[in-house]
């Protein structure tokens, strides 16, 4: 019995071998968020996971939302929160509240539990370094643009703080909060921000994990994950899918047309998924290609 366990264990790092080889030195930025976030087995695994793709010679980048986190602070301080078109009504008094809770919690946290394995992980906002530039967002209600406050499109990327902190052996954890030309912050969704953070970078890959199995053929007649499509394929199927899932694959397609070789969409509920993509010959998930 402890032989065939050994043995199996060889057979995965044997598996990996190639894939150790490819990725060698290649930047990948990971979209952190779900059930991954919340569950304390899931982070754990999380945090071992960014730490040993950082030891295998990968430059990890983690860029993170948390909308649990901040529906939560909201409702204990008694700010209402509302929704418009599926996008978080965001006033000045919310967005104190999404800054503090981004960057002043669920960054520490994160960079907390990476740094438990070794002093990689530096946390930063998009406002650090003008890392993100963006201008207001409005909702689009029957064909008319809605004001919804503090709401953000990334118009710029300066990801020279991020380069410089990969090129130091760090992996930098980026809260999606920008700033604005016009002094404003800006909540700015963490899918968007890590496609245009990935292609700034010219990153090797995007990987958005979620609390779904990947993209859904025919969803919900058919469970069947595609494994991998093109952008071309991807666009034609934008216009059927689910409020929750646009996001992520709108990231996916961002990134893949912008030169990035391929952009991955997790289940991040999997233990370990992150290792399970990457190193091993079937993968999971669905992968877009350009």
């Amino acid at each position: 019995m402890r032989l065939s366990t050994a043995q199996s264990k060889a057979g995965a790092l044997i598996e990996a071998l190639p894939w150790l080889t490819s990725f060698r030195g290649a930047t990948v930025v990971i979209k952190y968020g779900g059930n991954a976030m919340i569950e304390e087995s899931l982070k754990e695994g999380f945090a071992e996971d960014v730490v040993f793709l950082h030891h295998v010679g990968l430059r990890p980048i983690v860029v993170h939302g948390g909308g649990p986190q901040i529906s939560s602070a909201l409702d204990k301080l008694g700010i209402e929160s509302t929704f418009t078109a599926g996008l978080r009504v965001t006033t000045p008094e919310a967005m104190q509240v999404v800054r503090m809770v981004l960057t002043g919690q669920v960054n520490r946290d994160i960079v907390g539990l990476v740094n438990r394995r070794g002093p990689f992980a530096v946390g930063m906002s998009g406002e650090d370094a003008h890392l993100f530039t963006a201008e207001r967002k409005y909702a689009i209600v029957d064909g008319e643009p809605v004001d919804i406050g503090q709401v953000g499109e990334i118009i710029k990327v300066d990801p020279g703080a991020v380069r410089a902190l990969i090129d130091d052996g760090r992996i930098p954890i980026v809260s999606s909060v920008a700033r604005g030309d016009d002094g404003e912050i800006y909540n700015v969704n963490a899918d968007t921000a890590a496609a245009a953070l990935a292609v700034a970078l010219s990153a090797h890959k995007l990987i958005v994990l979620t609390d779904v199995e990947g993209l859904y053929a025919n969803w919900p007649d058919d469970t069947d994950v595609i494994d991998k499509l093109n952008a071309d394929e991807l666009e034609a199927m934008m216009p059927a899918l689910s409020s929750g899932m646009v996001p992520k694959m709108e990231a996916c397609l961002t990134a893949v047309r912008g030169g990035v070789p391929q952009a991955h969409v997790l289940d991040g509920r999997v233990p370990h998924s992150l290792l399970l993509e990457i190193f091993t010959n079937e993968g999971i998930g669905t992968m877009v290609m350009p």
